[in-house]
């Protein structure tokens, strides 16, 4: 009998571990949004750990929206100067992972239709593999001129027009040759799934993807993305999906705030993701970079007690 009251508890305390969180509508918040654009915030606990969340939805087929990216060269902004630059627009989140050193981006933008991001496609060795490469491809979402959303991955070169892209991940390899060419990476391909052109009018990279053909699939360890904990420790997060209705899907998840918002594993970012229906979704820069702008309001305290200047931002905006 007291095992079955243990299995009991146990089942039930895994129920409420994984219950989903409700989402509360909060348009009011912001004066002026059309119908087709919606707000949404969260403070259901992530997990029994303090949570703050919130997510934009807009409509794809909405032809008075405009989906775009803005980026700078070897400088950046914050996203509330990115929000004045571009004539203050319904949303501006942060997007690509970026260096510090040279405020470059690290990841795809494509903005209108022409390549202005790369992705890295090698990472140099430490310790006693300084004289070797790993290889991975980045993952990005785009969004085509017919409004389609896609997440792939991709390779991208400066002497190419397009950037390549795979509907499938291919697992980073490891030599000693530091910039391998197009080629190589079509050589590393199996089973038939090729490279195609990735004629999209807006895209911007991240990574690593967390949701493929509706189903939790976190690709870190092909991207090489995060080591030690990465799957597991929690962070503010910036992250945009697509539901296979055309609703695009951008969210921000506050962190590093203890007892307030605590932030989400990669694991429980692609969770929310897929309860809320999204076909595919991307993790893109968390941590201090993570900020989303509604009408130029702020949602989610940054991190860093302030906007973290970045690289290059996601924009939604009217006709």
């Amino acid at each position: 009998m007291v095992k079955k009251m243990v299995a009991a508890l146990c089942l039930l305390a895994g129920q409420q571990l994984s219950a989903q969180v409700k989402w509360v509508n909060m348009d009011t918040a912001f004066a002026g949004l059309p119908a087709s654009v919606h707000v949404y915030r969260t403070q259901d606990p992530l997990d029994g750990k303090p949570n703050i969340a919130w997510y934009v939805e807009a409509d794809l087929k909405d032809r008075s929206l405009i989906f775009s990216a803005d980026t700078t060269l070897n400088r950046r902004q914050t996203p509330s100067q990115f929000y004045e630059r571009n004539h203050q627009p319904l949303l501006v989140v942060n997007c690509t992972f970026f260096s510090f050193a040279t405020n470059r981006n690290l990841n795809t933008v494509i903005r209108n239709g022409e390549l202005v991001g790369y992705n890295i496609h090698s990472l140099p060795g430490k310790g006693k593999d300084t004289l070797t490469y790993r290889h991975p491809l980045g993952s990005a979402i785009g969004i085509s001129r017919k409004r389609k959303a896609d997440v792939a991955w991709l390779y991208t070169d400066s002497s190419k027009r397009f950037a390549y892209a795979r509907q499938e991940t291919l697992s980073a390899w490891r030599d000693s040759v530091e910039t391998p060419g197009f080629k190589t990476f079509t050589a590393k391909s199996k089973n038939g799934s090729g490279f195609r052109k990735w004629k999209m009018q807006t895209a911007v990279g991240g990574g690593p993807v967390l949701l493929q053909n509706g189903e939790i699939k976190v690709t870190n360890e092909e991207e090489v993305k995060f080591t030690g904990k990465g799957l597991t420790d929690k962070h503010p997060r910036t992250a945009m999906g697509y539901t296979a209705s055309g609703k695009l899907i951008v969210m921000v998840i506050e962190g590093r705030n203890p007892g307030v918002a605590e932030g989400a594993s990669l694991q429980q970012e692609a969770r929310l993701f897929k309860e809320l229906g999204c076909a595919e979704a991307l993790n893109l820069d968390g941590g201090g970079s993570s900020c989303m702008l509604v009408n130029g309001k702020e949602t989610i305290k940054p991190s860093d007690k302030q906007q973290r200047p970045v690289p290059a931002v996601f924009i939604i905006s009217r006709k």
